[in-house]
């Protein structure tokens, strides 16, 4: 009986992991994916401006 006890928890595991990824593969695309895609797109774009700098002319004060 004990290799059914050390067996039962990676058993339980893997059954969940598949589980998880059954649904990850399942949800990929559909009506949602244009949705996901363009918040996505929207994301980055507001990441993208705001990390570029404006460019300024130097100044003639130095």
């Amino acid at each position: 009986m004990d290799y059914v006890s050390a067996l039962l928890p990676p058993a339980v595991m893997a059954v969940f992991f598949i589980g998880v990824i059954r649904v990850i593969v399942k949800t990929q695309g559909g009506a949602n994916k244009a949705k996901e895609d363009a918040a996505v797109d929207a994301a980055l774009a507001r990441v993208e401006g705001a990390h570029r700098p404006t460019a300024t002319p130097p100044t003639a004060d130095a």
